[in-house]
């Protein structure tokens, strides 16, 4: 399964060639830097790296930026934040000694001169898809992070919220240098989200044709398993209606009843699709012992 799911989700395709990293100014304890990679296509890519002040080596976290209709956020997020988030992530994982990046996936922030429809399009035509795309960039990510002299390889993890959270338990499932994963606000079973009509909330990027039959959501955040994951809910969250939401949550216990591993779930009952500041509390907090 996991085989066929690196091929779906094109891992190992879109390598980021690193170009140049510029100092920005920084803050009480950290450093931030603007990177600048190159897509396989020739795209230029932005990035933003937080990292706590000193040689380090230190753990990193790949924070994959959310979705939100915001195109033109992308790797702003980590140190500006977002509505759906409690803060910026950056500079509170640079307080705890982990060092961060966040690129700017296609068609959000710099590279919003594509629109999503467009670029999703082209990709389904051509047998592949946006959220592969993606994916791959992502698993490149992880790639130049574990190569850093500054960074812990053993001691990376994957952060992100709304499409963030998707696609860093699909990468995590696929791509074991991922020690610790932290996902919040959109784990739900494909299957169950059609049948409700809740699957058009999702954006298009999401589509990757022939998914379900391969495995559920719930299967693919279990291959997580042994490796530590912190899973934060709204219970009143559109994305992952309650149906949705069980098939997928029970799919993800039985994987770590199986092969073991830390497993959090937060639940937030009185709030929706956001991350509220005892979910941010809750995630760093798991972030600091997972990545220790």
């Amino acid at each position: 399964m996991s085989g066929r799911l690196a091929d779906l989700f094109e891992i190992g395709r879109h390598p980021l060639a690193f170009e140049a990293r510029e100092d920005l100014p920084g803050g009480t304890g950290w450093r931030l830097y603007r990177l600048r990679f190159r897509s396989r296509a020739g795209e230029a890519v932005r990035g933003f790296l937080c990292r706590p002040a000193g040689d380090g080596p230190v753990p990193a976290v790949l924070a994959i930026h959310a979705h939100g209709n915001r195109h033109d956020i992308g790797a702003d997020e980590l140190m500006q934040g977002r509505p759906a988030l409690a803060g910026p992530p950056g500079p509170a994982l640079a307080a705890l000694g982990i060092a961060s990046l966040c690129l700017d996936l296609p068609c959000f922030g710099e590279r919003s001169g594509v629109s999503e429809s467009a670029a999703a399009k082209a990709a389904l035509w051509r047998g592949r898809s946006l959220a592969g795309q993606m994916l791959g960039e992502c698993h490149a990510a992880v790639g130049w992070l574990a190569a850093q002299p500054w960074a812990k390889a053993e001691r990376i993890g994957v952060f992100g919220i709304s499409m963030g959270a998707t696609l860093g338990y699909w990468l995590a499932a696929v791509d074991d240098r991922v020690h610790a994963l932290a996902q919040e606000c959109c784990l739900a079973d494909l299957e169950a989200l059609i049948d409700s009509s809740a699957h058009d909330l999702h954006g298009l990027y999401l589509t990757v044709p022939g998914l379900p039959a391969v495995a559920a959501n719930g299967t693919i955040a279990g291959l997580v398993a042994p490796r530590a994951q912190f899973i934060g809910l709204g219970e009143r969250d559109p994305l992952t209606p309650p149906e949705a939401l069980a098939v997928a949550l029970a799919q993800v216990r039985a994987a770590y009843a199986a092969a073991g591993g830390r497993l959090v779930i937060h639940r937030e009952p009185l709030s929706g699709h956001v991350e509220t500041p005892a979910m941010r509390a809750a995630m760093l907090a798991f972030l600091a012992q997972a990545l220790a």
